[in-house]
């Protein structure tokens, strides 16, 4: 079980992901006490592998403005 939570959460736990409220498929990651970041999954040009899309990196104004 431990291993397809992993395979689900490819990033580490202290990054703190989470879904975005509002917005279907939109992803929002906190790394830092006021670092925010949203991203999307994308398709993959390697198969298998994540593909992230990046849609806004910045402080916490990020989320003010989707």
């Amino acid at each position: 079980m431990r291993q397809m939570v992993a395979a689900r959460r490819p990033f580490r736990a202290g990054l703190r992901v989470k879904g975005y409220q509002g917005r279907t498929g939109v992803f929002e990651m906190t790394w830092a006490r006021d670092g925010r970041e949203l991203f999307r999954y994308g398709s993959s040009p390697r198969g298998a592998e994540a593909h992230i899309i990046w849609l806004r990196i910045g402080t916490h104004d990020i989320l003010r403005r989707p």
